[in-house]
């Protein structure tokens, strides 16, 4: 997928921006955990495992 659409992604479903970037690894269930919890650090690992 186009690296700048992850990055759109990143912002609106970081699980899935990460989904799509690196697949269901460990990386995935840190961002469903940090989303949980808040919502700014789900974007912030996303945008780190995106680019």
């Amino acid at each position: 997928m186009d690296p700048l659409s992850l990055i759109v992604l990143s912002f609106l479903l970081p699980p899935l921006a990460v989904y799509l970037a690196v697949g269901a690894g460990d990386a995935l269930w840190l961002n469903l955990l940090l989303t949980l919890m808040g919502y700014i650090p789900g974007i912030i690992h996303a945008l780190i495992v995106v680019t």
